[in-house]
């Protein structure tokens, strides 16, 4: 299977063991998403739904997810937006430039960490991580 240029969704409880190639698959449950990569190469995708990570839009016959998909790990390198359904490819990325990202991602986990916890009551914290995600 090749490059995929499209995806469907389908909500779920519990995200199935197997995926089928072409559909994204929704736990608001357990708040994540997952599907097969859309380059073809069969790697699991798993895209946890939460402010440091991925968001997740419902436009009804279609859905988004915020930010882009970078399989980095996976030795395809992919890397893609899913937007109103549609995959939308973007260029290859360098280590260098994977790297810098996942020092970003690695700052909004962190950020979300100290946002989640109960005692607290910070909120340059949740600014800061709202601002971000806001221009990514």
């Amino acid at each position: 299977m090749g490059q995929q240029q499209s995806v469907k969704h389908e909500y779920v409880e519990y995200i199935p063991e197997h995926l089928q190639p072409g559909i994204l698959y929704i736990s608001l449950k357990y708040k994540t998403a997952s599907h097969l990569c859309c380059c073809g190469c069969g790697h699991k995708v798993v895209t946890p739904l939460n402010a440091a990570k991925w968001a997740l839009t419902d436009h009804g016959k279609s859905v988004s997810l915020f930010p882009s998909v970078g399989n980095w790990s996976f030795p395809c390198k992919s890397h893609y937006w899913i937007k109103h359904g549609q995959i939308k490819w973007a260029a290859k990325m360098s280590d260098k430039q994977i790297a810098h990202v996942r020092k970003l991602d690695r700052a909004d986990a962190e950020i979300y960490a100290s946002t989640t916890d109960k005692s607290s009551k910070d909120i340059i914290p949740q600014l800061w991580l709202w601002i971000r995600n806001f221009f990514k």
